[in-house]
């Protein structure tokens, strides 16, 4: 009795992990096939069909057809091994330059701002302009939590103040290909890489409340000065890392928020893993449960004073932007 309880655990086990790798495989398949509609449409049946077959002959206890399955398996990973990011496509033009900085004492050089003047999503004057800062004069971080599909997913922002008001904004972000939009199923299949944009408020923060219509709401953080500075330049060595080497985006563990958590642990060792971190939307309770929010009163109070979608909305193209979006 025993020995069969195990039997049937062991083929349960090895059926869930049949049809784990049978739905990666499809979704490989899907996202990274070189072809048209159709002749990935048939290739997906094919390995549908040689799944499912393979699952139903492996409790009969025949292990043809899932032989030839595992076969398949591993010549399509070995296929997908060979895919690879890359710093040569046709890029959107919101992300087709990456910033990188010099930093000589306090003084920080970058090379590729963005300052985008937009209209609409297609509209836009387009412009990169090279800035200094000066990090003894770094004064606040804020991170911007911008939601579009729902309140479990939002974007990440983080923005750094100065003492002569600019505001400076840091985004890690899927670099799109000219005509490619967002789906965050394809992000778990090496279907974009990854872009660091540094850009102005009035561009970044902007384009997602006036233009894509997204709901935004902007905290700011309790963090010493030399807290603010190490994560400034962290953003400065990541930028610099994907320079070097293309990375690909992941929806899970390689995205705007996770990527945050991890340069701001390597400042601070201590920060505990959370769900939240995952589920991108609910960081700022995390980020309150940490006691990492300024402001006064419970979350909800400190999260009705966060939302600046109306103000960035009345706001509109002013030059102080930045300024409004605060009062």
């Amino acid at each position: 009795m025993t020995k069969h309880i195990l039997t049937m655990a062991a083929m349960l086990i090895a059926s869930l992990v049949l049809a784990a790798l049978a739905a990666w495989g499809a979704g490989a398949l899907w996202f990274q096939l070189p072809a048209g509609d159709l002749p990935r449409k048939l290739a997906l049946l094919v390995w549908a069909a040689i799944s499912v077959a393979a699952l139903v002959f492996l409790w009969r206890r025949s292990w043809l057809a899932p032989s030839v399955w595992l076969v398949l398996l591993i010549v399509l990973m070995a296929w997908w091994s060979t895919i690879q990011p890359s710093h040569e496509r046709l890029w959107a033009d919101d992300v087709a330059r990456m910033v990188t900085g010099k930093v000589d004492g306090s003084i920080v050089t970058l090379d590729q701002v963005r300052n985008f003047d937009w209209r609409s999503d297609t509209d836009y004057t387009g412009r990169w302009e090279p800035r200094q800062y000066d990090l003894d004069q770094l004064r606040t971080v804020d991170v911007a939590l911008s939601y579009w599909m729902g309140p479990a997913i939002a974007h990440t922002l983080v923005s750094f103040g100065f003492a002569d008001g600019r505001y400076l904004t840091f985004s890690i972000e899927i670099r799109k290909e000219r005509g490619e939009s967002f789906d965050a199923l394809a992000g778990f299949f090496k279907r974009y890489e990854t872009v660091l944009i540094a850009a102005d408020e009035r561009d970044i923060l902007r384009v997602r409340t006036n233009v894509r219509d997204e709901d935004m709401w902007l905290y700011r953080l309790k963090m010493p000065p030399e807290m603010m500075r190490s994560l400034f330049l962290a953003y400065l060595d990541e930028g610099e890392q994907l320079k070097r080497a293309p990375r690909f985006y992941n929806t899970l563990i390689g995205n705007c928020t996770t990527i945050i958590y991890q340069m701001a642990r390597r400042i601070q060792p201590g920060l505990p893993l959370d769900w939240r971190l995952l589920a991108s939307g609910y960081l700022d309770r995390y980020l309150y449960d940490l006691g990492a929010l300024q402001g006064q009163g419970d979350f909800a109070t400190l999260r009705q004073h966060a939302h600046i979608t109306a103000r960035a909305r009345a706001a509109g193209q002013a030059a102080d932007f930045s300024a409004r979006i605060r009062r």
